[in-house]
């Protein structure tokens, strides 16, 4: 299956699992984020799941910072503070979660991924 490539706040988004795809339930894509790209911090409405793919990623769940290196899983559950930011050489990470999420930016901004709605 192809993926449906988008790019927002410096990162790549590869989703391959999405409803324009035939899901109906589950979205999943490969995050690509960029060597010290800071991450934009947002509050998903859903869980979500990362697993390090490559690279290292720092990943913040409300105030606690985890190093992401392949084959190291995140949770990140619904309306917790996150933000992804790069490695030193940048890294990605399988990302899984269900249909519809939205999340919220610390401006108040929503967000509606169009690769999960």
């Amino acid at each position: 299956m192809d993926p449906a490539v988008f790019e927002l706040h410096g990162n790549r988004f590869d989703a391959y699992v999405r409803p324009a795809a035939g899901s109906t339930q589950l979205c999943a894509w490969r995050l690509t984020v960029p060597a010290a790209l800071d991450g934009t911090s947002h509050r998903p409405d859903r869980e979500e799941v990362l697993l390090g793919l490559s690279g290292e990623l720092a990943v913040t769940v409300d105030d606690h910072t985890h190093r992401l290196v392949p084959g190291e899983v995140v949770l990140v559950p619904a309306a917790a503070r996150l933000r992804v930011s790069g490695g030193p050489d940048g890294g990605s990470a399988w990302v899984t979660t269900t249909v519809g999420l939205r999340a919220t930016t610390d401006d108040g901004a929503v967000l509606a991924p169009p690769w999960c709605g």
